[in-house]
């Protein structure tokens, strides 16, 4: 696993293996960069599963203010923390994403973009959603990436910004309409 782009191209990342995780493929990481990169430069980012923090990475890597990295994992953490030496404008989070999102909610805390890659077999994408809409964690021209499986995701509240398959996996960009 690498950085793909940016000022950290090419860096080696560790956390393929964590039990639990399902790391972003290559391709897929690129593409999903590529349909975001004029929201990331200056961007306060949640990085809500973070695995390994690999997308948490590319968003600093390529300009990213701030990213949050949240998982309830400790040997995730672990890994995040790792991997993140040498890089600045970091929060990492060992917590359960319900209770993260609560946090950011009182403490007013907002985002220019969200990631939400959570663990395929979970299905709760759509209440991630309702509970970012209906508690504005979302800036103004934000952005909430979502990467899932089998999912039916969709919110009446938010619009598809982008969207692309790849393989079994889809790649939603909403942001609000």
């Amino acid at each position: 696993m690498k950085i793909i782009s940016g000022k950290y191209k090419g860096r080696n990342l560790k956390g393929f293996d964590i039990i639990g995780t399902r790391p972003t493929m290559d391709r897929v990481k690129e593409s999903m960069f590529a349909m975001i990169q004029n929201k990331v430069s200056n961007a306060v980012v949640l990085d809500l599963f973070a695995g390994s923090g690999s997308l948490g990475i590319e968003a600093l890597s390529n300009g990213a203010k701030k990213c949050y990295f949240v998982d309830n994992n400790k040997e995730a953490i672990d890994t995040i923390r790792e991997n993140l030496k040498g890089i600045e404008n970091a929060v990492l989070e060992n917590t359960d994403y319900n209770k993260a999102l609560k946090s950011f909610r009182d403490d007013a805390i907002k985002f220019d973009i969200i990631i939400l890659d959570p663990p395929y077999d979970r299905c709760f994408i759509n209440k991630i959603l309702t509970f970012i809409y209906d508690n504005q964690l979302l800036n103004d021209n934000g952005i909430i990436v979502c990467e899932y499986e089998k999912e039916k995701v969709i919110n009446s509240n938010l619009h598809i910004y982008k969207e692309r398959k790849y393989g079994d996996k889809t790649v939603t960009i909403f942001d609000i309409e």
